[in-house]
């Protein structure tokens, strides 16, 4: 039996369908089909670190299960490249044998820029697919559908298994007038006319009660903007949305704007749309950094990341004057061509302030402007995929629980029933057969904090120490001890660090001296031979209790004990 079949009863006809990342967050997506010995994989995404995880880069799936199945697994597919869906691949085949991937032609340019990064090219088979491509395994065979998105080269697909078809929307609204090519409604429609066994579709914007504006809108509405603007424009947008980028190089072309690229992650979007096709520019339109100021105001736009008010992106260095190259000029006008992701608002008020502090004219997204639009559908768009598709068991992905929630509601309303609808948490497997749905147990599907620097995962220990520190400081104990007679030399020596200052807290010190001081002598007379890890953690177990008595505070105490 399989590692699978041990923590999971299934029957021996019955399709898995499981998630080790995407449900209960938006973020690290990655979902799974498993029949008999196959598994396709779809997506392998990170999830950006919350504000308390201290240190950590990335947020991971856990890939145990994969680990243990690799054997298993047919084939990874990408069904567009934000890093929510890409970003864990590095990760992923630093631990499991992946034989194939599969990715538009966009997200193929975005894997590899990663990979070659990392030097893991070689343990990687790219392949690109595109709507007419067809993947065969033993058991099962994959289609595909083009969907509108925020990026080209967004697909859903249909996994055809013996019992019947699973769909996975990916990341999609419906957009009437693209930016790029429309997604394939009739596909869609006709997967729906054959019949399809369960739907996944994307959540995140569930709660939202609207239809998409479309993204040509929000060009049109750049190029009135850029038209009245007289002044040097600064634009920041998400470096992954290349359909607002190219409409941003379009404005610039049609007002005689030149444009400067700042942020890595920007000029790396750039030239790899321009490599593939998606960002169409005379080579002229873009200048550098040095070039800027030769140039008048009216005819330079600089292009940026930091819309979301990342303290490390070009237009918050712009906006708090450390930027090396870029300073703000009074009248500069800074347009945000996004709207903060939750969470983010306090970080983008903070830019906004510093940039109006340092004499700039600042647009931001609003009914009147309309100069950003989600990738995401509302629930108009749910409603229309769930009617096209009209599945007969139904899982909400790629959102928050309440989102899951949501979704199913609005289910619910296109006629699945309401005990056809299933809100699963990561690692619950959804078992199906052409009649029947059940949850048929849980397999491994926690959460690995990851540190980009080449350090490895960041244990959850690590996160609580790397919290204390911050919250209350460290205090370091050092002492002499002559080990061959177990006799205490010199201190014990107290130095804290975000703690207390220690000149203004003379007594608690000099008090918690004389503690270390008892305790380390009582352990030493009662020490038979040689424990300096017992006189440690005395030292601890002793100090910070006291010090919590008299401080409210629970400091990390780190004993030093110097052996003579």
């Amino acid at each position: 039996m399989s590692n699978y079949r041990k923590g999971v009863q299934l029957k021996a006809n019955e399709v898995s369908v499981f998630a080790l990342g995407g449900l209960g967050e938006v973020g690290k997506n990655m979902y799974c089909v498993q029949y008999k010995d196959e598994i396709i994989v779809i997506d392998a995404g990170i999830k950006f670190p919350e504000d308390h995880l201290l240190g950590v880069d990335y947020v991971i799936p856990d890939y145990r299960y994969l680990i243990d199945n690799q054997d298993k697994i047919a084939a990874l597919i990408i069904t567009h490249g934000h890093e929510d869906h890409i970003g864990g691949i590095p990760f992923l085949l630093r631990q499991v044998q992946i034989p194939k991937i599969y990715s538009g032609k966009l997200a193929t340019g975005l894997i590899k820029n990663k990979l070659e990064e990392r030097k893991l090219m070689k343990k990687a088979n790219l392949l690109d697919l595109n709507p007419d491509t067809v993947i065969e395994t033993k058991h099962m065979k994959v289609t595909f559908f083009r969907t509108n998105h925020s990026i080209p080269d967004s697909f859903g697909l249909a996994v055809h298994t013996p019992e019947g078809v699973i769909v996975s929307t990916g990341d999609f609204k419906f957009d009437f007038t693209p930016v790029g090519p429309a997604a394939e409604y009739a596909k869609i429609a006709a997967l729906g006319a054959q019949g399809v066994l369960c739907l996944l579709s994307d959540s995140t914007n569930a709660e939202l009660p609207i239809f998409t504006i479309s993204e040509r809108r929000v060009g049109e509405s750049l190029n009135d903007i850029f038209k009245k603007i007289e002044s040097r424009i600064i634009i920041a947008t998400f470096a992954s949305n290349v359909h607002r980028v190219q409409q941003i190089v379009e404005a610039c072309i049609k007002t005689g704007r030149k444009i400067a690229i700042f942020g890595r992650s920007m000029e790396s979007a750039i030239k790899i749309g321009r490599e593939y096709g998606y960002i169409v520019a005379p080579d002229e339109t873009f200048i550098s950094a040095h070039e800027v100021k030769h140039l008048p105001a009216s005819e330079v736009t600089i292009l940026c990341t930091g819309s979301q008010g990342e303290p490390l992106a070009a237009l918050s260095r712009i906006a708090n004057g450390s930027h090396r190259q870029i300073q703000i000029i009074p009248g500069d006008t800074v347009i945000f061509s996004s709207s903060p992701i939750p969470g983010n608002a306090i970080s983008v008020g903070k830019t906004i302030n510093a940039l109006y502090r340092s004499g700039a004219e600042v647009i931001t997204h609003s009914p009147l402007t309309d100069i950003h639009t989600s990738g995401h559908g509302g629930q108009e768009e749910l409603k229309l995929m769930l009617s096209l598709v009209r599945p007969k068991y139904f899982m909400p992905m790629h959102g928050e629980y309440r989102m899951l929630s949501i979704h199913t509601e609005l289910a619910a309303q296109c006629g699945v029933p309401k005990e056809n609808s299933f809100v699963m948490n990561n690692g619950e497997v959804l078992a199906l057969t052409s009649d029947s749905a059940r949850i048929a147990g849980r397999i491994p599907a926690g959460t690995i904090y990851t540190d980009n620097s080449g350090i490895g995962n960041v244990e959850t220990e690590t996160i609580r120490d790397r919290k204390v520190l911050s919250e209350d400081g460290l205090v370091i104990v050092a002492v002499s001890v002559k080990k061959q007679d177990r006799r205490l030399l010199n201190g014990p020596n107290i130095v804290s660090r975000g703690f207390v200052y220690m000149k203004e807290s003379e007594d608690l010190i000099k008090n918690t001296e004389q503690l270390v001081r008892d305790t380390i002598l009582k352990k030493l007379n009662g020490q038979k031979s040689w424990q300096p890890e017992e006189i440690k953690a005395a030292i601890s177990d002793t100090v910070s209790p006291f010090l919590f008595e008299r401080t409210q505070r629970r400091p990390m105490i780190l004993p030093i004990i110097m052996e003579i």
